[in-house]
């Protein structure tokens, strides 16, 4: 059955991608199997530069798809810069963001609407997202990263309308489009292969800040892709390394902090480093699985120290994580 209102807004589903053409095809055709109104929704594609035969695939997913897709090519490494160039091609007065390895419930879009309708002060909207585990994974994986560390979402509660962040993250989330410009959209996550600042948090930090609402609907479901590749240790250690860069920013950002703060801020990390450490150690004599979060932490305190740094040393990266509107970008079509 297909969803049909009159007052149905339109959605614009915006999907970053870069080198996961396979993931793509079944992200993109669990959004074309929606149950929400064809004539309601489009989808946009922004290739970040994909050196596989994303292209290609994209090409191939726009002459079978009902549902219009349109792809753009964005050549900065970045998915800040791939998500806030489509918004300005999106014709939604809601924009759906997702990511390349995600899978869609087809009720996805009718329920995460729902919210924006119950209050009107709700400016962004998230559901709940499961993994998809592409192989049987570690038992220490569920003990121990069976939540936001890889951007799962399964509160207890079914619905949720707040004041703060209720965990929305940029591979679910919905946000009116008015809003994500007044908001100066995406902060920046990954440029190149470095992690640099805090994407979605950032966002919804301005959207809190201007006094907007957070919404969650727990029928509006989407599944994460998770491979092999995020079952290792060495993945959780990179996965914290980045956490530690992105709380910088954040902090930065907020309180742009003195000299001799920074200074105290990364005397603070080094203690932080070696406790971390010592308790690692303990925790795997012991065998207690959580050693793992403990190492990891490690790397979140040596990154905390660097990037607080080059904060400390660095004017003009001082002045590129103040930044506060990354939405005037050049738009270039595939």
């Amino acid at each position: 059955m297909i969803y049909t209102h009159s007052d149905a807004p339109y959605i614009s589903v915006i999907i970053p991608t870069y080198n996961r053409s396979y993931m793509l095809i079944q992200t993109v055709r669990s959004f074309i199997e929606q149950n929400y109104d064809h004539n309601r929704f489009e989808i946009i594609i922004a290739n970040n530069n994909s050196t596989d035969n994303t292209s290609e695939i994209i090409g191939r997913l726009v002459k079978e798809s009902p549902i219009p897709i349109i792809p753009l090519l964005e050549k900065r490494q970045g998915a800040h810069f791939a998500r806030n160039n489509a918004a300005k091609l999106a014709k939604g007065e809601i924009l759906y963001f997702t990511d390349d390895d995600m899978i869609a419930d087809q009720y996805l879009l009718s329920e995460i609407i729902r919210p924006f309708v119950n209050d009107d002060k709700v400016a962004t909207v998230t559901g709940r997202v499961f993994p998809k585990w592409e192989v049987p994974p570690p038992q220490w994986i569920l003990e121990c990263c069976n939540n936001g560390l890889l951007s799962l979402n399964d509160p207890r509660e079914d619905f949720i309308i707040s004041p703060f962040d209720c965990n929305i993250f940029s591979c679910h989330q919905a946000i009116k489009r008015d809003v994500f410009f007044e908001c100066g959209g995406y902060n920046p996550d990954i440029i190149g292969a470095e992690w640099v600042g805090d994407n979605e948090i950032g966002l919804n930090i301005k959207v809190r800040e201007k006094g907007f609402k957070f919404a969650y609907n727990g029928k509006s479901i989407i599944y994460h892709m998770i491979p092999p590749s995020r079952m290792t240790q060495g993945y959780l250690n990179k996965r914290y390394a980045n956490q530690g860069n992105c709380d910088s920013y954040t902090e930065y950002k907020k309180y742009r902090y003195s000299k001799a703060q920074l200074i105290r801020k990364i005397i603070s990390h080094g203690i932080h480093y070696f406790y971390h450490a010592i308790k690692g150690v303990v925790r795997l004599v012991i065998m207690k699985p959580t050693y793992r979060l403990n190492w990891a932490r490690t790397f979140y305190c040596i990154n905390r120290i660097k990037y607080d740094y080059r904060l400390m040393n660095d004017e003009k990266w001082r002045q590129f994580v103040i930044r506060y509107n990354w939405i005037n970008e050049e738009v270039k079509e595939e």
